[in-house]
């Protein structure tokens, strides 16, 4: 039988966030997890000449402001694939608002980014924040959230950066409560 991937535990061993992988790094399209089929669907192509830098999925056990799980951006150097779940920790988050899909009024909704590493990823061992990253690491990553949704009508602006205790934060906030 199949696993809901959106309700997965929300942390694992040793406090962990757990970060489910919907398109890996390298990967020239958006995949996206449908609890309904329980399956990865194809949401779009990315734009041409794009590819994900790194590992992109979500943290199940929370809604976003969009009204799907968090978008976890998982910071390493080697690609996995898609249902891979990943014990991480949190870098930071990236604030991005954006116009919500059938906005005709000027609304904007948040969308954040959150930035994580995995707990087992030896070789990012000093990382503890999103300004351990090099200022020109950060831009283009900026560059390539905005850029990619470029031609999908969301206008997504990015607010900056915030630490790895907003990110915390922010997983608090967002996580489903237990029925």
């Amino acid at each position: 039988m199949a696993n809901d991937f959106t309700r997965l535990p929300l942390r694992g061993e040793q406090d962990a966030l757990h970060v489910v992988v919907e398109s890996p790094r390298g990967s020239t399209v958006k995949l996206k997890y449908d609890p309904k089929l329980q399956a990865f669907t194809l949401s779009r192509p990315l734009t041409r000449g794009f590819r994900y830098p790194f590992d992109w999925g979500f943290i199940p056990s929370t809604k976003g402001p969009d009204g799907d799980p968090l978008d976890a951006l998982v910071y390493w150097d080697v690609p996995t694939w898609p249902g891979v779940v990943l014990p991480c920790r949190p870098l930071g988050v990236l604030l991005v608002d954006q116009k919500p899909k059938g906005a005709t009024n000027g609304e904007r909704e948040r969308n954040d980014r959150l930035l994580l590493v995995p707990v087992n990823a030896t070789r990012s061992d000093d990382l503890n924040s999103y300004q351990d990253l090099s200022k020109r690491e950060r831009e283009e990553l900026e560059h390539f959230f905005l850029a990619v949704v470029h031609f999908a009508d969301k206008d997504a602006r990015i607010l900056g950066w915030d630490g790895p205790e907003a990110a915390e934060r922010m997983v608090q906030q967002y996580a489903l409560k237990e029925d």
